[in-house]
């Protein structure tokens, strides 16, 4: 494995050098790559004598920690698949995902969790526990850095055996990560060294043309929250490693925006929810405060919009340039004052918050792709974005439209299939060409637009194709109030919507009114129903990366749907 080898190298080369730091109680907590590399030869040591076998497939789960990290490296090391599961998801799920990949084995943080979710496995693995792994390793580690003879010593052994055992020229299936279900049961996209060797090298070019001419001593600061077991989040982990950069991890949610203060990163990873929720606590908490630098905000915000739109008005540049100078560039210090850009992906932004970051003085870099296309199928150009596209295709693959504009990728970054699952392969795997399910749009610069998912079409009786996701992202942004919306009507005469938070009807009506007298009478939501419970993970309606699952909520609100469409 090239990228594997070239980690493991860069560990071994630059011993002393911070290489992941977890970030807590106002301080890093600082890993060395030899600390690393340590604790991956002792991780490697307790799974081959725990039966793992090359081509074996190994469990990890646990939340985002160095020693995570040590063991994904550990088992590929090893020859194994590594299969990252979320602890968050579902027991039930996560049973069904170890029957459908038969683990050897499984290395898990939470003790008491492993033993119930093996017990009811006809062929359970054998567990090991973090725990477990790592209580020797400690002790070298401690011992080594208090003897600087010891250290050295050490690192001989571990420089020796990292370049006779990992010289990995065979290319072969590396992980296999299973997607979040949201159209069925998930399944487990096998990710072979190859896809990932090819995506490596997209992600650092990247990556260092959005770091060009920015003065900085040391590392890009970079910061991570999302959980490794997603592709993309996987993929930004052996980024760093692989540029042999360092990576703060977040250890705690609740505290993120502490975290982000004490990191001070130059750019992290994001989804959409998180940046939308910045974007409206901001607004409101100066909405709240009132006064003058409500009125500039106000002002320079409308100021802004009226520039993107080629609309600009008498008075615009000077209350652009009071908004940018009082409010805007305070709003950004406080975000992050090392900010160069936010990276996002795994579901559509709203163009509205991408474009009051933009405002704001930080780039929303837009990503696209599947877990099946090594997460990545696009990604903003640094220097010219957007906004509400996902930019260009990345060198090296090609990206068309289906007559039914659905978005086809042909390159070295689709995976080989999905484990033990060859239908499922074959349905979307066509002709050398996956068929991602997306319906998207593509402009005369070659940047795209995702536009929905080809099976979540509603046709109404009236004949009409309509995406519910467009609709569903405007009715959102009038609406902050709001948890979640989904519109449904597939053979209805007309479109309605659920409404999750809390929020009352009059706002909702409202809400509607105002989008509605800005559609076509066959887009128009007519009628809505509104709860307070949110979608969630724990009520099944929301899949582990957070993505709505759609005939779940379908068949949750069945009797409530029914009653939107009873005749009067």
């Amino acid at each position: 494995m090239v990228f594997l080898n070239k980690i493991l190298c860069n560990l071994s080369k630059s011993a002393e050098k911070p290489i992941l730091q977890e970030v807590g109680e106002n301080q890093l907590k600082t890993v060395t790559s030899f600390q690393l590399l340590t604790w991956i030869n002792e991780a490697r040591k307790k799974i081959k004598l725990a039966g793992l076998l090359p081509g074996n497939r190994c469990v990890l789960l646990g939340n985002n920690s160095s020693h995570w990290v040590a063991i994904n490296l550990a088992i590929m090391a090893e020859g194994g698949i590594v299969v990252p599961l979320y602890p968050r998801q579902a027991s039930s799920e996560l049973i069904s995902m170890m029957r459908d990949c038969s683990p050897t084995l499984l290395c898990c943080a939470d003790e008491s969790f492993s033993e119930s979710l093996t017990s009811s496995l006809d062929t359970p693995p054998k567990i090991l526990r973090f725990s477990e792994i790592f209580t020797i390793s400690s002790k070298l580690e401690d011992q080594s850095f208090n003897n600087p003879d010891s250290l050295s010593n050490s690192k001989q052994k571990i420089t020796e055996r990292t370049n006779d055992e990992n010289n990995f020229t065979q290319d072969r299936v590396v992980t296999i990560i299973y997607t979040s279900g949201t159209s069925g049961e998930p399944k487990g996209v096998m990710l072979s060294d190859s896809n990932i060797n090819f995506m490596l090298q997209r992600t650092t070019v990247r990556l260092e043309e959005l770091m060009e001419n920015v003065v900085k001593t040391g590392d890009d600061r970079v910061f991570h929250y999302l959980p490794f077991c997603f592709a993309g989040s996987w993929i930004l982990l052996l980024t760093c490693l692989y540029r042999n950069n360092c990576l703060m991890l977040s250890t705690d949610l609740n505290q993120l925006a502490q975290e982000l203060s004490v990191s001070r990163p130059h750019y992290l990873l994001n989804v959409p929810a998180l940046l939308e929720r910045i974007q409206t606590r901001v607004s409101n908490k100066i909405q709240e405060q009132g006064g003058i630098g409500y009125m500039i905000f106000r002002h320079g915000k409308s100021a802004w919009i009226r520039q993107q739109n080629n609309k600009w008005q008498l008075w615009d540049p000077i209350w652009l340039l009071l908004g940018r100078s009082l409010v805007f560039s305070k709003i950004k210090k406080k975000l992050g004052p090392n900010l160069r850009a936010l990276i996002c992906g795994s579901a559509p932004l709203l163009k509205e918050t991408q474009l009051f970051f933009e405002m704001i003085g930080i780039p929303v870099l837009q990503v696209y792709g599947l877990t099946e296309t090594t997460a990545i199928c696009t990604m903003d150009n640094v220097n010219h974005t957007v906004a509400g596209r996902v930019g260009p295709a990345i060198s090296g693959i090609e990206m068309v439209l289906s007559s039914d504009q659905e978005i086809l990728v042909r390159g070295p970054n689709v995976f080989p299939g999905y484990w033990n699952r060859q239908e499922a392969t074959d349905e979307v795997l066509q002709n050398g060409w996956f068929h991602t399910g997306d319906q998207g749009e593509i402009d005369k610069d070659g940047n795209w637009k995702i536009v929905g998912r080809v099976k979540n079409i509603i046709i109404t009786t009236s004949g009409h194709n309509i995406s519910p996701e467009p609709l569903e992202r405007k009715l959102e942004a009038v609406l902050p109030q709001s948890e979640q919306v989904f519109v449904v009507g597939n053979s209805q005469k007309y479109l309605s919507v659920i409404v999750t938070g809390q929020l009352n009807r009059e706002l909702v009506e409202q809400g509607l009114k105002k989008i509605n007298q800005e559609l076509p009478h066959y887009q128009q939501l007519i009628k809505y129903h509104l709860t307070e419970e949110p979608f969630s993970i724990e009520n099944g309606l929301l899949a582990a990366n957070g993505k709505v699952r759609r005939s779940a909520v379908e068949n949750y609100y069945q009797s409530e749907i029914k009653a939107l469409y009873d005749e009067n």
